[in-house]
This record gives structure tokens, sequence and C-alpha cells, in this order.
């Protein structure tokens, strides 16, 4: 029998520098509208949030946090597989929630699903595919 390996670029995955790579991009897209949207409904001067800014404040956290695990991931943080992973999954939900009518997180547009949750489910599919899972099972930090 042989075993053949995935192709790989400086040590990780090609996989995974295609998803990190894919990250970065929708973390920072995320985090740059999120502030924009932020800024533009309350001013520059003003830190008071409406309602109506739970999905502008979703919109940059979720870029945030993804900057961060993409981060993780490329170097091979067990924490950065999981926050991916668990981010993923929550954007599955809250936007499967939302196409559905049922409640969600205020202010995510319909057409929104039509983009997050294909991606986000090549992202948990990938995530745990066993060549992946086991780069990240019981590594420390």
């Amino acid at each position: 029998m042989s075993s053949t390996q995935p192709p790989s670029f400086k040590g990780r995955y090609f996989g995974l520098a295609v998803l990190v790579g894919a990250q970065l991009i929708v973390g920072l897209i995320h985090v740059v509208f999120g502030v924009w949207l932020l800024v533009a409904s309350n001013g520059v001067s003003s830190f008071i949030f409406s309602l109506g800014d739970v999905y502008y404040f979703y919109t940059f956290l979720y870029g945030l946090l993804t900057l961060l695990f993409a981060v993780g991931v490329w170097f091979k943080k067990n924490w950065g597989w999981y926050g991916t992973l668990a981010v993923s999954i929550f954007v599955i939900v809250a936007d499967s929630l939302k196409m559905l009518g049922l409640p969600s997180v205020p202010g995510i547009p319909m057409f929104a699903g039509f983009g997050e949750i294909p991606y986000s489910i090549i992202i948990v599919v990938y995530l745990l595919q066993s060549h992946v899972r086991t780069d990240y099972k019981n590594k420390q930090g």
C-alpha cells in the first residue's frame, strides 16, 4: 500500500494555506466593513450603540475572530483550529436561522447566507478531515 501525502506549502498542507489566505481576506473585509458600518451609523465620537448596531458589531467581531483564528491555524495551534471550526459552525447556524425566518443575530441580511453557509461548510468539512485533524489533535496552545 502506498500512502500519498496531500500537497504542502511551507510545511503545511496546501489546503490549509488556501484556507488561511481566504480567512485573512474574509476577516480583513469584515473588520473594515464592520468598523465602517459602526462609524457611519453612530458618528466618530459616539460610543453609544443601538439594537440596530448589533449586526455591525457582529460583522466586526466575526472579522476579528476570523483573523485571530487564521493566524492560529497557520501556526498549527489547536485554539486556531477549534476557533475556526466554532466560528464557522456559528455562521452556519445563524445564517440558516435567518434564512428560515427564525430568530438569529439581528440585522443579518437574508442574502448573506447564500455565500456564507457554503463557504463555512467547506471550512468545517476541510478541518474535520483526518489528515488535518491529526495536525491539531493533542497539541497544547
